[in-house]
């Protein structure tokens, strides 16, 4: 299940004591720049300070005033909003999010991302691909800042080969910083499908050369877990894994480094929906993995088969005498 934390990202906090806090912050630097320059006029030598300050501390005053004024209608415009999302009440938020979007057709990338993250924490996947399909008419943009979010739907739904034939169309038109990943995702919904060839060359490439940690971390992770077993290159297979170790241990002196990024990141949806892999990948990278079974001596299971063989040869034979015991009683 996708942990809910990762569609709000920082929108986790409490928002109406954030906001009052803040407010009630800017109302008191507010009233110290307008009541400073009165205490200080009150004293001879600290009139011609007092009007100076006065000058100088107008602007600043103008725009504390605005940016009071600002949130504060920030807040009211969207208390629905940040109550639903305070409360982790993601039905009411998806049906408040389908009035904005379908009703109103706000298709912003805030609105329409929410709305996408939204149901995937309810696991609403064809939810998913019908607001694609009508954000894609009415505003194809929204569609590539969240590429990641609606290939992840497809991943999560089991149908990976429709995942796979998303992410390669998407690679041209997402965003720069979203294309590794959708990169990365592109290869996971081959490796899902069990198309092992198809995806040992992307995630070599990736091990070898990405500037993100966790994909590389990823990629070799699966070359040597995954697809090793299948590669018709098994010891390049195995040596660009163990180049992409060494490539994350340059970045992540430890597990606990790299435990605590991936802690960070994971607010984002793609990172949750693979943060399995990550915990998993962090273990192999620093032999924390338990050592696979020993494979049992083939002798010892030639034996066990021929003292099987024997069982069933015994028990075939018992089977004919008693079955010739009956044939005779019933004879005489």
């Amino acid at each position: 299940m996708i942990p809910c934390r990762a569609i709000l990202g920082e929108f986790r906090l409490k928002f109406k004591y954030l906001i009052i806090a803040f407010s009630i912050i800017i109302l008191i630097v507010i009233l110290v720049i307008a009541l400073l320059p009165l205490v200080l006029s009150r004293s001879a030598d600290s009139s011609e300070f007092a009007v100076n300050f006065q000058f100088l501390s107008l602007p600043l005053l103008i725009f504390m005033v605005l940016l009071l004024v600002c949130m504060s209608i920030f807040f009211f415009l969207n208390y629905r909003l940040l109550s639903l999302l305070e409360r982790e009440d993601w039905p009411a938020l998806a049906y408040y999010l389908e009035q904005k979007v379908f009703v109103k057709n706000r298709y912003n990338s805030r609105n329409v991302r929410l709305l996408a993250s939204s149901y995937l924490v309810i696991s609403d996947y064809l939810s998913v691909l019908k607001l694609e399909s009508k954000a894609n008419l009415k505003k194809p943009s929204v569609i590539n800042k969240s590429v990641l979010i609606f290939g992840s739907a497809r991943i999560l739904s089991g149908n990976y080969g429709e995942a796979a034939a998303f992410f390669k169309a998407q690679l041209s038109k997402c965003k720069s910083k979203d294309k590794e990943w959708v990169r990365w995702f592109h290869g996971f919904s081959y490796l899902l499908a069990g198309a092992f060839n198809a995806v040992e060359s992307e995630f070599s490439s990736l091990a070898g050369s990405s500037k993100d940690a966790f994909i590389t971390g990823l990629s070799a992770y699966f070359l040597y877990s995954s697809i090793l077993k299948y590669s018709m290159n098994p010891e390049q297979c195995k040596n660009t894994a163990e180049n992409g170790k060494q490539r994350v241990k340059k970045v992540f002196s430890n597990i606990e480094d790299w435990t605590r990024e991936a802690d960070r990141v994971g607010t984002d949806m793609h990172i949750a929906i693979v943060r399995k892999y990550i915990d998993e990948a962090g273990k192999w990278i620093w032999d924390l993995l338990p050592p696979p079974p020993p494979p049992e001596p083939k002798d010892r299971r030639s034996s066990d088969r021929r003292v099987s063989d024997r069982r069933k040869e015994g028990r075939s034979t018992s089977d004919r005498r008693t079955s010739d015991r009956r044939a005779r009683k019933v004879i005489y």
